[in-house]
C-alpha cells in the first residue's frame, strides 16, 4: 500500500475568527491550537512523516514550535503555503516528493484548526485505506434539519438522509491528489476540501464515520467549545 504521510496546511489568516493572531496559534489549554492538531500525527507508528505548511512570514520565527516540545523535531522542515488552501496543500505535496515520498504513497490532509481529532478515529481511517482505492475521509451523517434559503427566508427543507458532514483527515494517493489540485487550479475551481477536487476527477471516496467532536475552530465561540471537548476526551481516556 505504500507509506502514509500527513500534510497539515496552516497558511490561513483566520479572517472569520477576527483578531490579530491567526487562529492556529491561539492558546487552548495552554498550547496552541496547531500543537493539538499535530499531536495525533507526530510519532504515530504508521505515519512516515508530517509536513507542515505555513504562511511564509512564519517560517523565520518559532511560533509554530510552541507547545510541541520534543515533538517539533519529528516534523519535516515546514514549507511556505500559497494564497488558497489548495495551493498550500499542493506545495505540501511537492515538499513530500522532495523528501522521497512516492506518487503511490498515501497522504492524509488535516486542518490545522481541528485540534480535537481522536486517535481512534485516525486509526479507523488508516485501517480503511486497504479497502478504499479511491480515497477516504472522516465524516458524519447530518442530524439537523436543513433549510435552503432565499433572501433570508426559508425556500425549502433539504432531504438529509444522504448528506454527510465532511471532516479531516482526508486520505488520497499523493500523485492523484497533486494532479487533481493542479487541474482545479487550471480550471479556476475553488476547492473547500481535497475530496471535492477528487470528485471532479470522477473519484468516489469512502466515507468513514468519525465523531462529531472533531470540530474546526472557525469562530470565537468555537475555542471554548474545543476546550470543553478536549477535557471530556481526557476524562474518557483516564477511565
Amino acid at each position: 500500500m505504500g507509506r502514509i504521510w500527513a500534510v497539515v496546511p496552516a497558511g490561513g489568516s483566520g479572517r472569520r475568527f477576527g483578531g490579530v493572531l491567526a487562529k492556529q496559534y491561539l492558546l487552548l489549554h495552554g498550547r496552541p491550537v496547531l500543537a493539538h492538531a499535530l499531536g495525533c500525527f507526530l510519532g504515530h507508528p504508521r505515519i512516515a512523516g508530517v509536513q507542515l505548511v505555513l504562511p511564509s512570514a512564519d517560517l523565520a520565527g518559532d511560533c509554530w514550535r510552541e507547545g510541541l516540545g520534543d515533538q517539533a523535531a519529528r516534523l519535516l522542515p515546514p514549507v511556505a503555503g500559497g494564497r488558497e488552501r489548495a495551493d498550500s496543500v499542493g506545495l505540501g505535496l511537492q515538499a513530500l516528493r522532495q523528501q522521497g515520498a512516492a506518487a503511490t504513497d498515501w497522504v492524509l490532509v488535516h486542518d490545522a484548526a481541528r485540534p480535537c481529532l481522536r486517535r481512534a478515529d485516525l486509526d479507523l481511517l488508516l485501517d480503511s485505506l486497504a479497502d478504499a482505492p479511491q480515497g477516504a475521509l472522516l465524516a458524519l451523517p447530518v442530524a439537523d434539519t436543513l433549510k435552503r434559503e432565499d433572501h433570508g427566508r426559508v425556500l425549502e427543507t433539504v432531504e438529509r438522509s444522504a448528506l454527510w458532514r465532511a471532516f479531516t483527515p482526508q486520505a488520497f494517493p499523493l500523485g492523484a491528489l497533486a494532479a487533481a489540485l493542479a487541474d482545479a487550479a487550471r480550471q479556476g475551481w475553488t476547492m473547500t476540501d481535497e475530496a471535492s477536487a477528487m470528485e471532479r476527477q470522477g473519484w468516489r471516496p469512502l466515507l468513514v464515520r468519525g465523531h462529531g467532536d472533531n470540530i474546526k475552530v472557525t469562530l470565537p465561540e468555537d475555542l471554548p467549545l474545543a476546550a470543553a471537548i478536549l477535557e471530556a476526551q481526557w476524562r474518557e481516556q483516564a477511565k
